[in-house]
Formats: C-alpha cells, sequence, structure tokens
C-alpha cells in the first residue's frame, strides 16, 4: 500500500479535511476579490487606483488589529463552527454588493465591514486546527494550510483574472459570493461542536470580557519563546513591506521591465514561501523552532540587502529565498502557540497573535513609504538595515535560553491550587492558598 506524503496525512482526519477543503474554496474566494477590488478602483479611478487600495489596506489591517483579540476571547467561549458559518455568509452578502458600488466611498465601506468578518474568521480557524487535529497531525496541519496560502496567492491572480475576462469585473463578486456559500456549507456540515471544553465559570460581563483579551496578549508576552517568535515576526514585516511595496517600482522604474516580468518576481517570492511549507510539512525538523524563527527573519531580511543593485534573474532568486525566509517565520510562531498554550485558551492566544502580527505590519508600511521618499534609489538597503537592526537587538534581549526543562510545559488557565504540580508567583509575592483561577505556566519536566 502505497503511504501519502507526510504533508497531506493529516488529511485522513475527516474533520480537518473537510475544514481545510472549506479553507481552501473560502482563499480562491479571497482572490477574486482582491482582484475584482483592484479592478474595480480602476474602473473608477484609473491612475489613482493605487491610492484606493492602499486606504482599503490599511483599514484592513485596522480591522484585524482592533477585532482579533475580541475574536480570540469569543472563540474559546462559543461553538467556532458557529462562528464560521456566520462570517462565511456575512461575506458572502456584503461581497454581493460590490456589482452595484458606483461611487469610492462605497469601496471603502464594503472593504471595512468585509474585513471585519474576517478579522472574526481567521483567527478562529487557525486555533481550530490544534482542536481538531491530534499532536502529531497538526504540524503538518498548519504547515498544509501555510502552503496552500501561499501557492493560491501565486496562482489565485491569475485564476482570478481568467475569470474576471470571461464573465466580467462586476459579475466576478457574485462567483465570489457563491465560494463564501460553499465554504459555509461544509463547515455546516462538520461533525458535532467546535467547542473547547468548557469549565464552570464566570458570567459573560465586559469586565470579563477584557479579562480574556488581555490574556492573550499577556500569554505571547510572558512566553520567551513565542515573545521571541513575535520580534522576528516583526523583523519578516520590514523586510515583507518593503518587498510589497518596492518591487514594482524597482522592476518596472529602475530595471525598465514590464508587468510580466514584476509578476514573475512576486510569483517567485510566493513560490519560495510554498516550498518552505510544504518542506516543514514533509520534513520533521530536528531544530527548535525558535531557530527557525530567527533563520527565516535572518533569510528575509538578508536577501534585501543587495536588491537595489540586481539583475531580473538576481531578483527572482533573492525573492525566492525571502519567501523561504516569511514561511520560517510565520509557520513555526503558529507552531509553537500550538505547542505551548493549552487548547482552552489558544482562541484567546491566536486572536492576539494575529492582532500583533498585523500591527507590526501597519509599523513596516508607513517605514517603508519613508525609506521610499527618502532613500529612492536604496529602498530594499534601507529596510534591511533597519530589519538587521532588530533582528540584532531581538537575539540579545528576547533571544531564549536554552533550557529545556525551565522553558517546556503549557499555558493554561483553569482552577487550582499551589499543589507541586502548580507553583508559580502571584503579583507583589502574593500569597494565595485557595482554588483560584488565573493565566499560568505549567511546567513539564
Amino acid at each position: 500500500m502505497i503511504q501519502a506524503p507526510r504533508l497531506f496525512q493529516c488529511l485522513r482526519n475527516p474533520t480537518f479535511a473537510r475544514l481545510y477543503t472549506a479553507q481552501t474554496i473560502n482563499l480562491v474566494g479571497d482572490a477574486l476579490t482582491w482582484l475584482g477590488l483592484a479592478l474595480l478602483a480602476f474602473e473608477l479611478a484609473g491612475e489613482n487606483a493605487g491610492l484606493i487600495l492602499s486606504g482599503a489596506l490599511t483599514l484592513r489591517v485596522a480591522a484585524y488589529v482592533v477585532l482579533s483579540p475580541l475574536a480570540g476571547a469569543i472563540a474559546d467561549r462559543v461553538d467556532r463552527k458557529r462562528i464560521m458559518v456566520i462570517t462565511h455568509l456575512a461575506r458572502m452578502v456584503i461581497v454581493c454588493l460590490l456589482p452595484f458600488v458606483t461611487q469610492i466611498w462605497h469601496i471603502y465601506a464594503i472593504v471595512l465591514a468585509l474585513n471585519l468578518f474576517s478579522a472574526f474568521f481567521t483567527p478562529t480557524y487557525t486555533a481550530t486546527i490544534p482542536l481538531i487535529a491530534t499532536q502529531e497531525e497538526y504540524p503538518t496541519a498548519i504547515a498544509l494550510s501555510s502552503a496552500t496560502y501561499q501557492l493560491l496567492g501565486v496562482l489565485g491572480p491569475g485564476l482570478a483574472g481568467s475569470i474576471a475576462a470571461f464573465v466580467g469585473i462586476r459579475q466576478v463578486f457574485f462567483l465570489d459570493g457563491i465560494t463564501f456559500l460553499i465554504a459555509a456549507i461544509l463547515v455546516i456540515t462538520l461533525p458535532g461542536q467546535l467547542m473547547v471544553a468548557q469549565r464552570q465559570q464566570e458570567p459573560r460581563t465586559v469586565r470579563r470580557t477584557l479579562q480574556d483579551i488581555r490574556m492573550g496578549t499577556t500569554c505571547l508576552l510572558s512566553d520567551p519563546p513565542i515573545r521571541y517568535a513575535l520580534a522576528m515576526q516583526l523583523v519578516a514585516a520590514i523586510a515583507g513591506a518593503a518587498i510589497l511595496v518596492n518591487t514594482v517600482g524597482y522592476v518596472q522604474g529602475t530595471l525598465q521591465l514590464g508587468k510580466l516580468e514584476y509578476g514573475w518576481v512576486m510569483a517567485a517570492f510566493g513560490l519560495g514561501a510554498t516550498l518552505a511549507s510544504i518542506s516543514l510539512g514533509t520534513v520533521n525538523p530536528g531544530q527548535k523552532q525558535t531557530v527557525l524563527t530567527g533563520l527565516g527573519a535572518a533569510l528575509i531580511t538578508l536577501a534585501l540587502l543587495p536588491a537595489n543593485w540586481a539583475s531580473l534573474s538576481g531578483l527572482l532568486l533573492l525573492w525566492a529565498v525571502a519567501g523561504v525566509g516569511q514561511t520560517l517565520v510565520n509557520v513555526p510562531t503558529q507552531t509553537l502557540i500550538a505547542d505551548r498554550v493549552d487548547v482552552d485558551i489558544q482562541g484567546r492566544v491566536y486572536g492576539a497573535h494575529f492582532a500583533w502580527s498585523h500591527l507590526w505590519w501597519a509599523f513596516s508600511y508607513p517605514l517603508t513609504g519613508w525609506m521610499g521618499s527618502h532613500f529612492s534609489t536604496a529602498t530594499f538597503l534601507g529596510s534591511s538595515l533597519v530589519g538587521v537592526a532588530v533582528w540584532g537587538i531581538a537575539q540579545l534581549v528576547f533571544r531564549p535560553a536554552a533550557q529545556p526543562k525551565v522553558t517546556s510545559g503549557l499555558w493554561h488557565d483553569h482552577n487550582h491550587t499551589h499543589d507541586e504540580a502548580h507553583q508559580h508567583r502571584h503579583r507583589r509575592n502574593q500569597i494565595v492558598r485557595n482554588a483560584h483561577s488565573h493565566l499560568h505556566f505549567h511546567h513539564t519536566l
């Protein structure tokens, strides 16, 4: 009997296989959405379409930063299947409004509404992978999801462009709505509820909800390996923003090439990221996840260093290396959270992580714009030097000590007393003898 490649063995889990199929269809819909928006913006604003799209991307990041922690808190308290179905159906209705857009402000309003629901869906989906997959399955499940995301990032625009050319710019949004509907039906048919085991809880109040939101960020910043990986994501965001913003100007301006060559260069970045995701899912990495994140941040940053003097072939190679680096930062970070955070609170932590990682991009985009305006002939070099500086500071300040007996364990939140398994301090060294609940790290030797 022929054994499936390791990357695809997680699809033997029927629940994950169905959820993964729904997400893949959802990603096809996203490709249709953003290509259709670009064409619609050009139809309404001509050469100012780029300004409209940059505003839309800003609204997208803002929605993610503000709402993702709340989404994570809710995902730990209710049936995640219900959240994913509601967000799919809501986005189906919203994208079907786009064919009727006649004003630029309509685009902004619809994009904001669309990403309000995306901010709830994405961290909920990410947190659900470790919930439905076994401990052996979820690393490859995360890698497979990342590989699919990256691959559709490469192939999606071409597919969406072909569909738009065939059915028309505005009609493509109705097809987009159908993809959300199909994804919602697949999620509805998942067996049972997708909920973490619930213990006796306090009544839902604003104060308790704010505590849940704060818990996700507290866990991210309190755990040395996860905190280090989050710092590496800042490095990757600085380099990634430079690639997304400045590549078109370098290829079409400095190199005096066309749109086709620009597409090749960005495809090289996506293919590098895809191959790295496949490798992480195929080969069980012997290195620590923190080693991979540090290596990935170094790769994507150093790839930018000579880019301002690269030919087309050189840029293709550098951007492929940068794509590998991007994946080596992002996928191990998600795996770290699954490894080190109890499933009962993973929704809150993934929600907080989604917000912080997008906050890095909200910081990096203006930085890249400033670099472009002040160092127009060395934009990639400038971003690379900033990234190298941040990477070096993170190594000195955040790199966790290699002490497995100290760092192994799980963050969790449950009723406990301070027995041998729960030796930890409270604030101001207060002594608590009664059973109580708060976020703490449970060491495993």
